[in-house]
């Protein structure tokens, strides 16, 4: 079930190691389909991302959005609860020692 696509195939693949990342197996599709365009119309050569298991849909679709529109409120600094560090608050991981966020 396709739940990205972009002209940029960086982003694609960013998004597709973010979708992974959360456990969200994917494929990048037409990912070569540049070559098409002149023959049909740009937009459907984009490479485009689809989630393998379709139970997953949803929640891909839900993680890709807060991917491309992250919050914009500002969020209050946080202590890393292994190594104690300040982290700002807009990081959800630990850059000392690469804890996630609580």
């Amino acid at each position: 079930m396709k739940v990205y696509t972009s002209p940029d195939l960086p982003m694609v693949g960013h998004i597709k190691n973010i979708l992974e990342s959360k456990g969200i197996a994917c494929i990048i599709q037409g990912q070569f389909s540049s070559a098409a365009v002149g023959e049909i119309p740009a937009i459907e050569c984009w490479p485009e991302l689809w989630v393998v298991d379709k139970t997953q849909l949803e929640e891909a679709k839900i993680i890709v959005k807060e991917a491309l529109d992250p919050p914009t409120q500002n969020l209050r600094p946080w202590k890393c609860r292994y190594c104690q560090e300040v982290i700002e608050g807009q990081f959800t991981a630990c850059w000392n020692c690469g804890a996630e966020r609580e």
